[in-house]
């Protein structure tokens, strides 16, 4: 009898099973379809400052890469699915909120490129405005250092990544970020 109800309580695992074994993608979907909201809702039940809807679409997605790429290392008789879909939520959390504090801006993503909708009209023309003098600023950065800032703060690449990816020091990154939020500091009105 324990054995027919473990075998109920975890209808995931033989999902998993089928992703690891064949990249059965109609599995993913059904795991996806059913994880996805609960892993948003988790990234959403995070008190921090770092707290987004964005973040948490961010973590829905890298966590279901995550599943679709180590599915194979998932051990039904060491835990549930749902404990190894969570417990990989929980270390892509820590790791997001490490990369969050590691970056020394005042700055937001949101400051630089928004995506967020605003209903009120007036809240609106402000972040259009915002939108239109931040963009402005932006343009005028040389194209080395806006492609960096985008690649920080937009793509949410370390430091160390975007030097590396651009085959440059870490220290030529981290003066061309300084450099660029010089300028944006000094080319945008002081909003107080």
């Amino acid at each position: 009898m324990p054995e027919k109800q473990q075998a109920v309580k975890d209808e995931w695992a033989p999902l998993l099973a089928k992703v690891a074994e064949n990249q059965d993608r109609q599995a993913f979907t059904r795991l996806f379809a059913h994880f996805g909201p609960k892993i948003k809702a988790y990234g959403m039940s995070l008190n921090s400052m770092y707290t987004s809807v964005e973040m948490a679409d961010e973590l829905v997605q890298e966590v279901m890469i995550k599943v679709w790429e180590k599915a194979r290392y998932f051990k039904p008789e060491k835990a549930s699915a749902s404990t190894w879909i969570f417990a990989i939520a929980r270390n892509c959390r820590i790791d997001y909120l490490r990369k969050m504090k590691r970056i020394d801006s005042p700055l937001r993503v949101e400051d630089l490129w928004p995506v967020s909708e605003e209903p009120d009209p007036i809240t609106t023309l402000n972040q259009s405005r915002n939108e239109q003098s931040i963009q402005s600023v932006v343009n005028t950065l040389p194209r080395e250092q806006a492609s960096i800032l985008r690649a920080i703060y937009v793509e949410g690449k370390t430091h160390s990544e975007v030097a590396s990816q651009n085959n440059l020091p870490l220290g030529t990154v981290k003066s061309r970020v300084r450099l660029a939020i010089e300028k944006l500091r000094t080319g945008l009105p002081n909003h107080e």
